[in-house]
This record gives C-alpha cells, sequence and structure tokens, in this order.
C-alpha cells in the first residue's frame, strides 16, 4: 500500500478519532486505527507470500522429460 494513500486516510480521519478522544471515548479509536494497520498489513504479507512464491517457481527450472 503506498505511504500516501496512508498518510491520506490518517489526516482525513483524525479529526473523527480526536473527537472520540476528547469524549473520553479514545479506547474506540484505537480499536479504528489498530484494524486499520491490521488491514494494511495482511495486505503487505499477501504481496510478500506471493512475491516470494514467485521467487521460487523462477528458482527452480522444469525438467523436461
Amino acid at each position: 500500500m503506498k505511504m500516501g494513500y496512508i498518510l491520506m486516510v490518517l489526516i482525513v480521519f483524525a479529526w473523527p478519532l480526536n473527537y472520540l478522544y476528547q469524549r473520553q471515548l479514545g479506547a474506540i479509536s484505537f480499536l479504528l486505527l489498530a484494524i486499520f494497520f491490521l488491514v494494511i498489513s495482511i495486505k503487505e504479507m499477501k504481496k510478500h507470500k506471493q512475491a516470494k512464491e514467485n521467487d521460487s517457481k523462477k528458482a527452480r527450472p522444469e525438467k523436461f522429460k
């Protein structure tokens, strides 16, 4: 995921999360941020796994009979 996209999402949601924090509902904003970063990390792990599988397929040449 691009860093600009992550920053844009965080900037857009900064005001509502700050509002929740000021109303003593900081746990909700923390939960939302945790879910956001969990989704980002899952996407990055999938990309990394696919890249690793592609590299392993390229490293082993197929045997022809």
